[in-house]
């Protein structure tokens, strides 16, 4: 009984997960190339707080220390890939997991290409309803740069609230950054239109 339990254990932490349109699943070794072509893009990266990947052993040290996290049950990182293809879009993930608070940060990347294609509303609300329903969780935070626009609709679409401001928190290559906070709960309505 105590084996089963461990396995269904772990399986939470490494699902695969069904959309109309995208499929989302762990990361894998063979993903690093395209890994790399969505991270080392500038503008994909002008709001994050590290800088652009440099090299493919950056995407494989992303995956190999993604796997690690999931095993010891501290994070969920997923890749989006679209159905219809295959493609590696992007990655979202559920991370800073606090199983004894039932909360966790929710986190998105998503190549330039598959911008606009309402691929985060998508990924975003099925990563959000399997935080809730199958780990638990009661509250699913968000932190971003208050300048980054689109990221603050995506959260508002996906029934996230703005709870408060932490001014300059970030300091990367010299710039300094504040950061919004975000939260949803699991008690909040659902979004209308996602």
């Amino acid at each position: 009984m105590l084996n089963m339990e461990v396995e269904m254990s772990k399986e939470l932490f490494s699902p695969v997960i069904e959309t109309e349109r995208l499929t989302l699943r762990p990361l894998e070794a063979d993903d690093a190339v395209s890994l790399l072509a969505i991270f080392s893009d500038p503008e994909v990266m002008k709001y994050w707080n590290t800088a652009p990947w440099a090299g493919v052993q950056d995407a494989y040290n992303f995956i190999s220390a993604s796997n690690d996290s999931m095993l010891r049950q501290e994070s969920l990182v997923l890749g989006i890939y679209a159905r219809s293809t295959g493609e590696l879009a992007g990655k979202c993930m559920l991370f800073s997991y606090d199983k004894g608070s039932k909360r966790a940060e929710i986190g998105f990347g998503l190549s330039r290409s598959c911008w606009g294609k309402g691929y985060i509303g998508e990924a975003g609300e099925a990563l959000i309803q399997y935080g809730f329903k199958s780990l638990g969780l009661r509250r699913i935070e968000a932190e971003i740069d208050p300048n980054n626009y689109s990221s603050a609709r995506a959260l508002e679409k996906l029934g996230f609230s703005q709870e408060g401001l932490l001014r300059q928190r970030w300091e990367i290559d010299g710039v300094v950054s504040d950061s919004a906070l975000y939260g949803r709960l699991a008690s909040d309505r659902l979004p209308l239109h996602i």
